[in-house]
This record gives C-alpha cells, structure tokens and sequence, in this order.
C-alpha cells in the first residue's frame, strides 16, 4: 500500500520560508513527487513551509551544519552565508529575460557548475528555479519613470549586490527581514518593495501597496539544498534519484511561476492595485549596465553565466 511504503521510507524533512501560493513551495512540492515517481515508497518527505523551521538564513545554517535534511532557500543569501559568490550571477540586474531563459540557463552545464560550487560549503545543490519575476511596489505615489525612483526608502534583502543596484538606480535602500515587509509598508518605514507578485498575494501586500510598476529586473531564484551529511546516506541509486528530482522540480516550478506571474496581474487589478509600466525601462537597464561587468569579475562562473545568457541570443 502506497501510504504505508511511504512511511517505511527513509525520512526526509523539506523546510522552507515560503507560503503555500509560492513558487518556492512548488520547488519543494514537485521534488517529493518526482522522487516518489522515480522510488516509489523509498522516501518518507515531509514538507515544512511557511518559516515554521525558521526563516531562510536559519534553515541555509543549519543545512550547512547537517541539522536539516533538505532546505529550499532563497538564492540570494547562499553567498552570504557560505563565501561562494556565483549564485550572485543571477540575479546581475536584466541579464536573464524571462522564466522559459532561465530554465535554459539553469538545466544547461552553467546552472550545474554553479550547483556543484556549493560541495566546498558541504552542500549539495539539487536544482535552482526563477520563483518570481521581481517588480516594484510602491505605497504613496506611482513609478512610471526611473526619475521616481530617487530617494524612495525601497526594502532590499541586506546583500552587497542588492544594495549596489538599487544606490545605483537612485533608492534609499533599506535591509528589512521579509516577514517585516507588510509592517513596514503600513507604518511608512519603508514606501516601497521590490517584490514577486507571488509574494505580494501570498503575504497579503497588496492590502498596503496599490501602485505595481513591472520591471522585470532580475528573477527571484530559490535553490533547493541537501545537506552533505544527509547526502552520504545515500546508496548510488537514490542520489540519482534525487538529483534527477531536482531537475525535474525546475521544469514544474518555472512552469508554475511564469502562470502565476501572468494571472496574478490580473488578481492584484482586482484587488484594487494599480499594475503600470516603466516608461524608460531601457534607462534602467543603462543605469545598471555596469554591474554585471563587475560582479563578472569577482568569480569565473559568475562570468560564465553572463556570458552564457548572451550567447543564447536572449539576454536583455
């Protein structure tokens, strides 16, 4: 009986900081599916969302430690926690174009080289997916042009790159924990977000933020983690299983997050939030250009990435 094999299984715990709408528990979800499908029975997984394990840097330290089984995080706080930088590559500011190019990128040998950089920090990477488009959400006054951006007190993840990006587009960046977000938008401590439209639904921010301007600046990338520890209790046969589980959690995430993107436009006009457009994209574009010859610099596959996306033929 399936309920039974599957409870025989080897346990596997799955923690994540996303709630159910978000792409990042799709990662999660499609995983234990496909392992199922590929080992019918050998795997017990139990999924944790909505930072009940912990909030994204927790669960990140504790894969690094061994304590967690099998963490989907976002992609942006991996260097921060662990000294490899390339995962910084993607999010260089309009170098990936949409959800179909980062599927392209993330399934070739680029994506998989900067999966394998994570074994020095004893982690093993198992797939990276786009889990949000990120826009930009304001709470006073529209953003139609770059010009509005000046001086804005925009939340930022408190990352090197992201501070850079958005100093150099004229905000006043502001490092705020993501659960504080909604707060933050309500009291005015922040006027503004760069944010996924996932998030925006599933954390309710559109309660408080009503002016979304699509930019499409750089994809939110989560990336799901198997502790080293948990990895060498593996036989041969299910670290295969798990890997090609990874890549086919990629495939349904991206999926999920580009039909997400494009329905919840349409939700969040319902719910009243003003959905616009950036009248002089290509000016920040221009503006931002620069970033990505110097991030490049600071790791080879950073650079391999960067040039990886142009030689598709697809970069912005």
């Amino acid at each position: 009986m399936p309920h039974v094999a599957r409870a025989s299984g080897k346990p596997m715990k799955i923690a994540h900081a996303a709630n159910e709408l978000h792409p990042g528990h799709k990662l999660a979800t499609s995983f234990a599916e496909a392992l199922e499908e590929l080992m019918p029975g050998a795997f017990n997984v139990l999924i944790f969302p909505n930072r009940q394990l912990g909030d994204d840097k927790q669960l990140l330290e504790g894969a690094v430690a061994g304590t967690m089984d099998v963490t989907a995080v976002s992609g942006v706080l991996i260097p921060l926690v662990t000294g490899r930088l390339a995962m910084n590559g993607w999010q260089l500011p309009f170098l990936v174009r949409d959800y179909d190019h980062f599927g392209e990128l993330a399934l070739g040998d680029v994506g998989q080289e900067i999966q394998n950089d994570l074994r020095e920090a004893g982690l093993i990477g198992l797939a990276t997916a786009d889990t949000g488009q990120r826009h930009f959400l304001s709470v006073k006054d529209p953003v139609t042009s770059l010009d509005h951006l000046a001086g804005l007190k925009t939340r930022i993840v408190p990352v090197p790159l992201h501070k850079q990006i958005w100093e150099t587009l004229g905000t006043s960046p502001v490092g705020m924990p993501y659960g504080e977000v909604y707060g933050g938008l309500e009291t005015g401590v922040i006027d503004a977000v760069e944010i996924n439209i996932s998030s925006m639904l599933g954390e309710n921010l559109w309660e408080v933020g009503k002016h979304l301007t699509l930019t499409g600046h750089y994809p939110w990338h989560m990336t799901t983690l198997m502790s080293e520890r948990y990895w060498d209790t593996l036989s041969d046969e299910e670290k295969a299983a798990v890997t090609e589980a990874g890549r086919r959690s990629v495939t349904a995430t991206l999926a999920y997050a580009k039909s997400q993107d494009a329905e919840g436009r349409d939700t969040l006009k319902q719910k009243g939030v003003e959905v616009l457009e950036l009248a002089d994209l290509d000016a920040m574009r221009a503006r931002v250009a620069d970033v990505t010859a110097e991030w490049a610099a600071k790791d080879p596959l950073i650079a391999e990435l960067a040039a990886a996306a142009v030689q598709t033929g697809q970069a912005k």
